[in-house]
């Protein structure tokens, strides 16, 4: 047990109508301060996508998730907030906000690797 650290994560959710409070999970989010480890992944299922929204179209929604690829890798094209340290970007990323591209409430874990438990929970949660 002394070898596991804990883990934050959240999973990322499209939201076509904000107002109608409708979502399906497209990505899961994952912060670990002690392995210095901020991951998220991806995927956009065309069949929910189309059922959901007919507003939307998929390219914007792919150029929002890419945003948030860069802003969580701390690439250039991640902009400012890609430049803050790790914990200011996973708090940004999963701060409350009204667009297309949500988090949920963030939850706790422990693991050994924050890139399996990553992947574990994209697998568990969007696929």
């Amino acid at each position: 047990m002394q070898d596991k650290c804990t883990y934050e994560f959240a999973t990322i959710r499209m939201v076509p109508r904000v107002e109608r409070g409708e979502f399906f999970n497209v990505g899961a989010i994952l912060y670990c301060k002690r392995k210095k480890y901020l991951g998220m992944k991806y995927h956009i299922d065309q069949k929910k996508f189309d059922a959901f929204s007919n507003e939307i179209d998929i390219e914007t929604l792919t150029n929002y998730l890419e945003a948030w690829q860069f802003i969580c890798s701390g690439t250039p094209h991640g902009g400012a907030i890609g430049k803050l340290e790790l914990p200011s970007r996973f708090r940004w990323l999963i701060a409350s906000r009204s667009t297309i591209i949500q988090s949920s409430e963030v939850h706790l874990g422990l693991c050994d690797d924050p890139q399996k438990a990553l992947e574990d929970l994209f697998e568990k949660f969007v696929l």
